[in-house]
């Protein structure tokens, strides 16, 4: 990650309306695969300085594992819940984990698929990997390359890297539908006149726009996530063990 964007990444996770969205469509898919919301272990990979911590430890006891040591504060509360170190073949953690959350942390991985199929070998039977990814190469903007992403994802292509680590998918569907325009315009803006691409970092918009853009986000998402819309800025994959 940028060491600018890294800087801002609190504020921006806490305020910014993509952030705020994406955890409420997180929690609802959390919440729709277990209706008790009673999960046990939680294993959230890529976890930054743990802000998602105080929502899933009212569903389980959490860990985190984070590689970036800049981005996780001495004085969070949650620091001794996160592991500072890579995701690799030799951690262990507190398995083995009934929940294992990727959330947009894949695809800043050049090579994910060691990453995916260790975090099969830490889940219990019957546990569930939940991952959020960037959707659709096509939309790749100077955004991407301020995150230091390798790739965005398809349907397909997600498929085929579950299907060479062994992970078994049993649900789909790209999120943040009404984003893929504005997207592919600013794609399209930034090939076309490629003099003013500047890597810049994700503003606030007003309080009453920030508000307004999560809400909608959120009643798209509970709204035509059921019809698996084929067009999406972000895609959320459920797997388990094959």
């Amino acid at each position: 990650m940028d060491p600018e964007y890294g800087q801002i990444y609190r504020t921006l996770y806490e305020e910014h309306w993509w952030w705020r969205a994406r955890e409420r469509i997180v929690l609802k898919e959390i919440h729709d695969l277990n209706p008790t919301d009673s999960w046990g272990s939680i294993l959230d990979v890529g976890c930054g300085d743990g802000l998602f911590f105080p929502k899933l430890q009212a569903l389980g006891e959490v860990e985190g594992v984070e590689p970036d040591a800049s981005l996780v504060s001495q004085a969070s509360l949650n620091r001794w819940n996160i592991h500072l170190r890579p995701f690799d073949s030799s951690f262990r953690g507190e398995e083995p984990f009934r929940l294992i959350l990727f959330l947009d942390v894949l695809e800043h991985m050049q090579e994910p698929e060691p990453a995916l199929a260790h975090a099969l070998d830490l889940l219990e039977p019957g546990g569930i990997i939940l991952v959020t990814v960037p959707a659709f190469p096509v939309l790749w903007t100077s955004h991407d390359e301020a995150n230091h992403h390798f790739r965005r994802y398809t349907i397909s292509s997600f498929r085929d890297l579950a299907g060479s680590v062994g992970m078994r998918v049993y649900r789909q569907r790209y999120f943040f539908h009404w984003l893929f325009g504005p997207k592919l315009v600013q794609r399209l803006f930034e090939r076309t006149f490629p003099g003013d691409r500047e890597l810049r970092n994700p503003r606030i918009p007003r309080a009453w726009a920030n508000r307004l853009i999560e809400g909608f986000s959120v009643m798209e998402n509970a709204a035509l996530g059921p019809l698996r819309v084929p067009l999406g800025s972000s895609l959320l994959v459920v797997g388990t063990k094959g």
